[in-house]
């Protein structure tokens, strides 16, 4: 985005609050408290939404073709990429198909981690770095790997 760029992506980490009102001014529905890296790249900011405290961490690629909604409290790390949307395979002209993302509260998505169009991560689920989330991910889960299985039940989910 041409706005990002020229208004926000060069700022300092200081300058949260100016960064939450350009996201807002492009149509984001960003909460008090958000912190978005400014190397963060958003494809479309009116299908971005972020609740108090969440953060979009450095370099994050959010390719957000259908909504992305992220809860509260929750970090997606540096590096991870959320993508809503996909091709159609079986489709000789590849059409686009796109479903939303819903990341729950106290999500942690790891470095470098990749969540596909359509997956819901419940609240204070892990994926872990370099995971691949193509699935839903459940309450408390702490999960690993290509496809992302799951390892453990965290012990501070709520």
């Amino acid at each position: 985005m041409i706005g990002w760029l020229l208004l926000a992506r060069w700022t300092p980490p200081q300058l949260r609050a100016w960064r939450r009102f350009v996201l807002r001014m492009f149509g984001a529905k960003i909460a008090q408290g958000v912190n978005v890296y400014s190397s963060a790249r958003i494809w479309y900011p009116p299908f971005l939404e972020m609740a108090q405290g969440s953060t979009l961490g450095p370099r994050v690629l959010c390719y957000n073709q259908a909504p992305i909604r992220i809860g509260a409290f929750s970090i997606v790390s540096q590096d991870a990429s959320l993508c809503a949307g996909s091709h159609l395979y079986d489709d000789p002209d590849f059409q686009l198909v796109t479903r939303p993302i819903s990341i729950g509260d106290h999500v942690w998505i790891a470095a470098e981690a990749f969540v596909g169009p359509g997956v819901k991560i419940d609240d204070y689920a892990v994926l872990g770095a370099r995971g691949v989330a193509m699935r839903d991910l459940s309450h408390g889960g702490i999960y690993s790997g290509n496809p992302a299985v799951k390892l453990k039940q965290r012990q501070t989910a709520g």
